[in-house]
């Protein structure tokens, strides 16, 4: 059997096999262990208790024996009980070493507590002594706390008074002392043994301040030395007015020349404290030499000397480095800008770390640290970023306009991002907010470094140079097609014309003469062909080959170019003051009002008006192809209009007389093309109207009066007038309606379409209504009346009409009854006639006209009828 070893509880097989089963084996230690539980350990002792080959056994088949598990727990308990009483044992022996150690302890309490009463009676006769001294000097009697402490505290002032005016004796002979020196032998002997001497920095601090004090000595007792010349002290060769004073010597030279050598010894130890990072040492170097003269050589010398500094003027000669790729994605205006220039975002990223490094050494080696941060922000933004800066613009501007102003706003942007993450950093306030200080410092260097390219009109000017490319690059084949076309109009419209016609040519000549001049980069000149679609201009605008779809408006290209303003719109919104917001919002819309409103649409309008007006009166069927041509333009005018409206005229909410200027422009030019779009729909329903009614007049007289050979049963000529649906003249009527309703449908939409279709089932309505007042209806061509009056209802009610309107077509099916009905039925027509003027029913006159026109008008039957009206 397994035993339970003193290993916490462990089995382990025996060593050698025995009769009988050993008990468990466990010690004290197994109990102490933090990760005994009581449950795990019975478990222990029961699987122990349990043969092996018995538990091999299945459950079924081996029967439970309580003898092993009661013996095994048998000796269980006993080992527990030898142990409980071991364990007593050990507790009253600590219980016993406890009580010792209590009894020494207080012992030492009460040692400590007579020690304590000894000195506090010990400190009682010092005061009380110190009380008695100071009533004997005839002070009044008091406490003796108070009297003790008094006195010491005046012990401590005088000695304390007496110590300065020894440190100023020292400083006043040692002064008289030097000055003797200089001025009898000309020499500061004293000051360079001391210098000399020096094992640190205070012995250096010492002199500095006695050479200051030696030069207001030497300007007040040795004027000549001066130069005084309102006391007409004048020197000659050392001497002033022919006389030697001080031996010839000159003290100030002396001095000054003693103060450089100081000052080069304490910028040296400063230069080598810096070196070993002893900022103590740089901060009292920096203290004397701003005492000295202002501090100025000490700062200086850190920022000029700043390694950092110094390795960036060995690299300030290296070129851009940004490859051709990039430079062409930077002059397409349809890639998204790549970013700020690689050479110039690595020197910002390292003036990030630097400045941050450096701020905090800054305010410890110096007690006047603000001052040296602002000059280390002057000389890192006027010099290291300024030459990178100008280097890349440099660069940009001879790849293209948009390239250089691309460029401009990704470094504006990214030193923007600098100055604001140097605030947030705080530097020498770290980790708090920079100082108001350091901050208008910080925004003062970044304008300043920026006014060249913004000052006055300049990049507002660069933006519409730029837009102004781009637009008649993308726009030069439509305007070569469009003034090719041929205008014949006479009369107001031959004077917008012709206004139109000057406009398409100098924008043609203006882009003609960029591609030829020189200052055009060759990246901005293949952009601008690629643009425009056409290879080169062989220097002869009349040769570029132009097709139809050049001519046709696209609101892709519209959108092209709207993105390229708005582009323009975040530049000068990020690049530019919140002043001039609004007068360059201003100047960006008179150019999208002039290349897309006049240039674009009112042109493809003009160009649509000529051709219907040129229709008006044709004598062959119309060409309505210029119709669909109107949903581009109402579509990039309501672009246009919204772009405006959402975008221009509310940044310029701040300038009121601009705001107002801005929108009286874009009200001007949005109804200038309204009022085109509507000239060109309404000289598209004359010219349908009057074809139409040319169409009506070819009608034939016998049409609606067949000859009675026509009828008879047996002739072919009879039957197919019968089966006819309508005369040819209704179905050429009928056939040109739907190609003019289903280009209409294409061309304009919603209320607009409405109208228009209004318009022409009116004047279609009328053009019918006084046509049939013309022919003679007999019984049999009544019939094919009501077969045309049909077939202009059904083609009618084809248009996009409102339904109220549907029912004015209807009286044209009433003026087909009236052909075909008898006398009674007409009576009854009549007595539901309108007296006069215009509305859905039928006027008593022109009842009348039309029954006139039946054969059989003069019958008793109509007659009566006609007599009753």
């Amino acid at each position: 059997m397994a035993h339970l070893s003193a290993g916490g509880g462990s089995h382990n097989s025996a060593t050698a096999k025995t009769l009988f089963p050993t008990g468990p084996s466990f010690t004290l230690e197994n109990f102490s262990n933090k990760d005994f539980i009581i449950r795990d350990f019975v478990e222990e002792l029961s699987e122990s208790a349990i043969p092996a080959n018995r538990r091999s056994l299945p459950a079924q088949i081996a029967a439970f024996d309580p003898k092993p598990l009661i013996r095994h727990f048998e000796n269980a308990l006993a080992k527990l009980a030898s142990l409980s009483e071991e364990l007593g044992e050990r507790e009253t022996d600590l219980l016993t070493s406890v009580r010792r150690a209590e009894r020494e302890h207080d012992q030492t309490l009460d040692n400590l507590g007579r020690k304590l009463d000894e000195s506090i009676d010990s400190f009682n006769v010092l005061d009380g002594t110190l009380n008695n001294s100071s009533t004997t000097n005839g002070n009044s009697r008091r406490g003796g706390s108070d009297g003790g402490g008094n006195v010491a505290v005046q012990i401590g002032e005088r000695l304390e008074e007496l110590d300065k005016q020894r440190r100023r004796a020292v400083d006043a002979n040692q002064l008289i002392n030097c000055w003797t020196e200089v001025s009898e032998a000309g020499q500061l002997t004293t000051l360079e043994d001391l210098i000399r001497r020096s094992s640190g920095g205070k012995d250096m601090v010492r002199a500095a301040v006695i050479a200051r004090q030696l030069m207001r000595i030497s300007q007040r007792l040795d004027p000549s030395s001066w130069a005084q010349t309102n006391g007409g002290l004048k020197k000659v060769n050392g001497i002033s007015n022919g006389v030697i004073e001080n031996k010839g010597h000159n003290t100030k030279e002396i001095i000054e020349k003693f103060s450089e050598t100081l000052e080069k010894d304490l910028l040296k130890q400063f230069d080598e404290s810096y070196r070993k990072q002893n900022f103590d040492d740089m901060s009292e170097c920096a203290k004397v030499l701003h005492d000295f003269n202002g501090g100025a050589s000490v700062v200086a010398a850190f920022v000029n000397q700043h390694q950092f500094f110094i390795d960036r003027n060995q690299l300030i000669t290296e070129e851009v480095t940004t490859d051709n790729d990039t430079w062409d994605i930077l002059a397409d205006p349809d890639a998204d800008p790549p970013g700020v220039e690689p050479s110039l975002q690595s020197l910002i990223d390292e003036i990030r770390i630097v400045m941050q490094e450096e701020s905090s050494i800054m305010k410890r080696a110096f007690p006047y640290y603000e001052v040296v941060l602002t000059k280390f922000i002057q000389r890192v933004f006027q010099q290291s970023i300024q030459q990178r800066l100008e280097m890349v613009l440099e660069k940009a501007e001879t790849i293209s306009s948009l390239a250089f102003l691309r460029s401009l706003h990704a470094s504006r942007s990214y030193i923007s991002t600098l100055v604001e993450d140097l605030k947030a950093h705080g530097l020498t306030e770290h980790p708090e907010a920079c100082s108001a200080q350091i901050s208008l410092c910080l925004d003062q260097q970044l304008d300043e470094l920026f006014v060249p390219y913004l000052i006055g009109n300049s990049y507002i000017d660069r933006e519409k140079k730029s837009l102004e490319e781009l637009n008649s690059s993308l726009l030069f084949k439509y305007t070569i097609f469009h003034s090719r076309q041929k205008k014949v109009v006479t009369g107001f419209m031959a004077s917008l014309a012709q206004q139109g016609n000057q406009l398409l040519s100098s924008a043609k000549d203006a882009y003609i003469d960029q591609l030829e001049s020189r200052e055009l980069t060759e990246t901005q000149k293949a952009m601008m062909l690629r643009l425009a679609g056409v290879r080169d201009t062989e220097n002869n605008k009349n040769e570029i080959e132009v097709s139809e779809e050049d001519g046709v408006l696209s609101i892709p290209n519209a959108k092209r170019m709207l993105k390229w303003l708005a582009e323009g719109v975040r530049r000068a919104l990020e690049l530019v003051s919140g002043l001039e917001t609004s007068k360059d919002v201003h100047a960006l819309l008179n150019l999208l009002l002039s290349s897309m409103g006049q240039v674009y649409i009112e042109t493809a309008l003009d160009a649509a008006a000529d051709q219907a007006l040129g229709q008006e009166n044709s004598k062959t069927e119309p060409d309505l192809a210029y119709l669909p041509l109107l949903l581009p333009a109402i579509t990039i005018t309501n672009i246009m209009s919204r772009f405006i409206n959402t975008v221009l005229i509310r940044l310029a909410e701040t300038n009121i007389t601009v705001r107002i200027a801005m929108e009286k422009e874009a009200k001007f030019s949005i109804e200038s093309i309204e009022s085109k779009t509507n000239n060109v729909i309404r000289s598209t329903l004359t010219t349908v109207l009057n074809w139409i009614g040319r169409l009506l007049a070819t009608q034939k007289k016998l049409d609606f009066r067949p000859k009675d050979s026509d009828l008879d049963g047996s002739g072919r000529a009879g039957s197919s007038y019968f089966e006819a649906l309508a005369t040819a003249t209704c179905l050429s009527v009928c056939s040109f309606l739907n190609r003019v309703a289903s280009l209409l449908s294409i061309a304009i939409d919603g209320q607009n379409l409405e109208i228009f279709s209004c318009e022409l089932a009116n004047g279609v309505r009328n053009l019918v209504f006084e046509h049939f007042k013309k022919f003679q209806v007999n019984a049999t061509g009544g019939l094919m009346v009501t077969k045309d009056m049909s077939r202009y209802v059904s083609t009618l009610k084809e248009l996009t009409l409102p339904k109220e309107f549907e029912q004015d077509m209807e009286v044209l099916s009433d003026i087909g009854n009236l052909f075909i009905i008898g006398s009674e039925a007409l009576r009854e027509r009549s007595r539901t006639l309108a007296a006069s003027g215009a509305g859905k029913k039928l006027q008593k006159a022109d009842f009348r006209a039309f029954i006139l026109k039946r054969d059989d008008s003069s019958s008793i039957g109509i007659q009566s009828v006609l007599a009753g009206l």
